[in-house]
């Protein structure tokens, strides 16, 4: 008998196993707050998803832990239908791995595309000003708490998020003057 037949589709097939938690993710998981850890990013820094209510608390007990460093904030779309996210790479800037790197952790924050909304982390990382203004401008992610929450680099009357994925550009745009 064959492998494929032996089989049923009622038969429950194990879940494949997820990422190992870090050392931060574990960290977190005894301090008490609640996340999923995903897959290391590219250069193998642990990638840690939390939701936006508890995005500040988490990144200000990573930062009273250590991670005293906003290396960047950032966002991008997943796709049409799918989730927005944000992103905070921090940086533990006194401490260093034995491959002589600063320990680092990225923070992912999912939003739904209808109402993609996260605290800001202004008041803990003077550094995500201009950061966060840049993915709001450019995806539509409202940081509420930000002292200045308006565009950076369009217009103040443009239309839309220029980077989403399902953005339709506008035929023409007017030029006002600058005076």
């Amino acid at each position: 008998m064959s492998e494929s037949a032996s089989s049923s589709p009622s038969t429950p097939k194990a879940a494949p196993p997820g990422p190992e938690p870090g050392v931060v993710s574990q960290w977190l998981s005894h301090q008490g707050f609640d996340h999923q850890v995903l897959e290391p990013d590219h250069a193998g820094v642990e990638t840690i998803a939390v939701e936006p209510l508890v995005l500040q608390p988490v990144a200000a007990a990573l930062k009273a832990s250590g991670f005293d460093y906003l290396q960047c904030q950032g966002a991008y779309d997943e796709g049409v239908g799918r989730h927005l996210v944000s992103f905070y790479h921090l940086v533990k800037m006194g401490a260093f791995t034995e491959a002589g790197r600063a320990e680092e952790v990225c923070l992912k924050v999912f939003h739904d595309r209808a109402t993609p909304v996260a605290p800001s982390l202004y008041g803990l990382y003077r550094g995500a000003d201009w950061q966060e203004r840049e993915s709001f401008d450019m995806f539509g992610i409202c940081y509420e708490g930000h002292p200045h929450p308006k565009r950076l680099l369009m217009p103040e009357d443009w239309q839309g998020w220029p980077l989403r994925k399902d953005y339709v550009q506008p035929d023409f745009y007017e030029m006002q003057d600058a005076h």
